[in-house]
């Protein structure tokens, strides 16, 4: 098992520096890892809701092997310092919610997320999303308009013609 210096660098070479946000996310995904009693997904076991799209969400990446490419990270954009967890394998779940913190710096910022346990950095709490279900595959369908192929859960239908969303004219009339 990979220390924590060794999991931290890890995380900085996949981000390409260090940060206080980089920091935050890997304190959540070594809480996560704790509480899950898991390691790493290879392919969906572990998926994560994460409320932002900010540096964190790398070390959650690197550490647990969620990735939005195996549909085992989905981001819900609350603009949070929150993630969710989810065990496909033991059906555990839980929130992480950073607790408010103020620094005067970036450097006290970093050093404070760095090296402060990640219990004391964050509130555990039930989840608020359901599990997603697991990532489907979905065949490619032709765009009538511009030819390119789309999965064809994004197809739209319009007077008999499939439409990607890039082609397709969303029908907006207010309802009175």
């Amino acid at each position: 098992m990979k220390t924590e210096n060794e999991l931290w660098e890890e995380c900085r070479e996949f981000h390409g520096h260090e940060c206080p946000g980089l920091a935050i996310g890997f304190k959540a995904a070594l809480f996560a890892r704790e509480l899950l009693a898991e390691d790493k997904a290879d392919d969906e076991e572990i998926v994560c809701v994460s409320e932002n799209d900010a540096c964190g969400v790398d070390a959650i990446q690197a550490i647990l092997g969620c990735t939005a490419g195996k549909g085992n990270l989905i981001f819900h954009m609350t603009g949070k310092q929150a993630y969710s967890f989810y065990s496909r394998k033991s059906g555990k779940s839980f929130r992480l919610l950073q607790r408010p913190h103020e620094s005067s710096s970036r450097e006290e910022s970093f050093s404070y997320y760095r090296y402060t346990d990640h219990h004391e950095l964050f509130d555990v709490m039930e989840t608020r999303i359901v599990l997603p279900e697991e990532a489907r595959i979905f065949r490619s369908v032709i765009c009538d308009q511009c030819h390119e192929k789309t999965a064809e859960n994004y197809i739209h239908l319009e007077n008999g013609r499939k439409l990607c969303p890039d082609c397709y004219r969303k029908y907006t009339r207010p309802l009175l």
